[in-house]
């Protein structure tokens, strides 16, 4: 069966994406529709996890939404960041959007390469602050492990909730191919389409998490990424349409 329609589970890209190469290329239509988003928990929630702000010198942040929610709750629970507060960023970019919220010179900002992994150094560095990790309710054990090793105080805030959109309007029956990046993804299909039967539709996915949350919903994996051949879903997809539409 040729692929002619894929929908992807994410928000639609700028329009350099390579979705949007492969589309033109390939002649077949690309659609975007986001099956999760992220709630933020109010002041109140928070101080149910026993959360003073002003108790921690540091902030661990392993996304932009972590930084968004942060600084959206000490706003509302009037709390004032103060300058001397040290930051560890997971990436360069998750330390650049902090610019967002705070004036970034002399402030005390560090960072890793990419992984949580690489953040391990920067603890042994910056042993003596109490750590803040906020973060969404799902949080990689992975993650856990790595500061639960390492030299630091820390504590958990539960800061914002993966949720499931509202698909009423979409019709998943109508694409050739569904690519999903999350385990949360997988299930937002399943609470919003509960007759959905795959049949020919091919799934693509993103990660051994996902991977296997599929496999769990009963879903036939089509399409699977990174891969030393391709690294990225994009580059998965397209060769896999190539084979399919020779």
């Amino acid at each position: 069966m040729k692929i002619k329609s894929i929908l992807v589970s994410q928000p639609a890209p700028s329009e350099s994406s390579p979705y949007i190469e492969i589309a033109k290329k390939e002649k077949i239509k690309i659609d975007f529709k986001p099956f999760i988003h992220v709630q933020g928990v109010d002041a109140k929630e928070l101080r149910t996890q026993k959360i003073d702000l002003s108790q921690y010198t540091g902030v661990i942040f392993t996304s932009k939404n972590a930084v968004d929610h942060y600084f959206r709750l000490a706003e509302e629970m009037r709390f004032s960041v103060p300058d001397s507060m040290r930051y560890i960023c997971q990436s360069e970019a998750i330390a650049n959007y902090l610019q967002k919220h705070i004036v970034y010179r002399k402030r005390k900002i560090a960072f890793g390469d990419k992984t949580f992994a690489d953040l391990a150094p920067l603890f042994k560095k910056f042993p003596n602050e109490k750590y803040l990790l906020p973060s969404s309710d799902i949080l990689s054990p992975d993650i856990v492990k790595i500061l639960d090793a390492s030299p630091i105080e820390w504590t958990r805030a539960t800061m914002y909730r993966t949720v499931c959109s509202d698909l009423s309007d979409t019709q998943v029956a109508d694409y050739d191919m569904l690519v999903f990046f999350s385990p949360q993804g997988i299930k937002s299909l399943a609470e919003n389409f509960k007759d959905f039967k795959q049949n020919d539709t091919k799934i693509a996915v993103f990660g051994t998490s996902t991977e296997q949350a599929a496999k769990d919903a009963g879903l036939r994996v089509d399409v699977m990424a990174p891969s030393k051949e391709t690294p990225s879903m994009t580059m998965a997809i397209e060769k896999y349409i190539r084979n399919m539409n020779k």
